[in-house]
C-alpha cells in the first residue's frame, strides 16, 4: 500500500529544474563533528600520521559529504543510476580514503576473512527488489542500508589495505560486484518499482536507467577494484624479488 504523504530522506523525486541539495542540519552536524574530531585527534594527540594520510582522510570525508549532501542525493530518488554513483563513491572511494587516513591498527584474522563475505552479503541483500524499494519508502530502512553498507565497506578496506596478501579477497569483491552489476544491466525487465514513474523526465526509460546504473557498478566498480588488485600484485612481486647479493 502506498504511503500517502511520505517523502524520502533525500526529498521527493526531482525533475531537472527542481534538483536540490540535501541541507539536513543533523547530517551536516554529524559530518562536521566527525571531521572536527578527526582533525583535533591528530592535531593535539601524540599520534602521528603523515601528510598523505591527512590528505586521504580529508578527501574521504569530503567525498562522503558530497555523496550525501550534493544534488546527487536528491537525484538518487529519481534514478537508480544516481544511487549507483552514490554507492560507488561511498563504498569504493570514500571508505578506503578514510581507512588510509587513520593510523594502521592490527586487523584480526576473523575480520580479515569475514569482511568481504559480509560486504558482499549486504550489497546483494540491499539490491533485492523488496528491500531496495523499502529504502525509498521508509527512512529508517534508508539509513539502515547506508550505515550497514558503509560500515561493512570500512571493515572490508581495513583488511584489504592492512594486508599485502589481500589479492584474493579483492578479486572476490570485484567479481561479486561485477556479477551484480551485470545482472542489473542485462536484466530483461526493471527490478525496482520505486523508479517506475521517475526516470522519464530525465530522458531515460526505467530499463535504460537500470542498465546505466548496472554499468556504473559493473564497469566503474570493476575498474577501481581491478586497479587496486593490480597494485597489490605489483607490491607482492616487488617484495618477492630476488634479494640483493651480499659480498662474501
Amino acid at each position: 500500500m502506498e504511503n500517502v504523504g511520505f517523502q524520502p530522506y533525500c526529498g521527493s523525486p526531482p525533475v531537472p529544474e527542481a534538483l536540490h541539495w540535501n541541507l539536513d542540519p543533523v547530517l551536516i552536524g554529524v559530518l562536521a563533528v566527525a571531521f572536527g574530531a578527526y582533525a583535533l585527534c591528530y592535531g593535539l594527540s601524540k599520534i602521528r600520521i603523515g601528510e598523505r594520510q591527512v590528505l586521504a582522510g580529508s578527501a574521504g570525508f569530503a567525498l562522503l559529504a558530497a555523496a550525501l549532501i550534493t544534488p546527487l542525493c536528491n537525484l538518487s530518488v529519481a534514478l537508480f543510476a544516481a544511487r549507483a554513483v552514490q554507492h560507488v563513491t561511498m563504498l569504493l572511494v570514500a571508505a578506503p580514503l578514510l581507512v588510509m587516513g587513520m593510523p594502521r591498527g592490527r586487523v584480526g584474522p576473523i575480520e580479515t576473512l569475514t569482511a568481504p563475505i559480509v560486504f558482499a552479503a549486504l550489497l546483494w541483500f540491499w539490491h533485492v527488489p523488496a528491500f531496495y524499494d523499502a529504502t525509498l519508502q521508509n527512512n529508517v530502512v534508508y539509513w539502515a542500508m547506508h550505515l550497514t553498507l558503509f560500515g561493512a565497506a570500512l571493515s572490508l578496506w581495513r583488511g584489504l589495505l592492512g594486508d599485502g596478501a589481500a589479492v584474493f579477497r579483492s578479486l572476490f569483491t570485484g567479481v561479486q560486484m561485477s556479477a551484480l552489476g551485470a545482472l542489473l544491466t542485462l536484466s530483461p525487465r526493471p527490478w525496482y518499482s520505486v523508479y517506475s514513474t521517475t526516470t522519464w523526465s530525465w530522458g531515460l526509460s526505467q530499463s535504460g536507467d537500470q542498465q546505466l546504473g548496472g554499468v556504473v557498478m559493473w564497469v566503474v566498480g570493476s575498474v577501481l577494484l581491478s586497479g587496486f588488485t593490480v597494485a597489490l600484485l605489483a607490491r607482492m612481486f616487488s617484495s618477492a624479488g630476488p634479494a640483493r647479493a651480499h659480498p662474501t
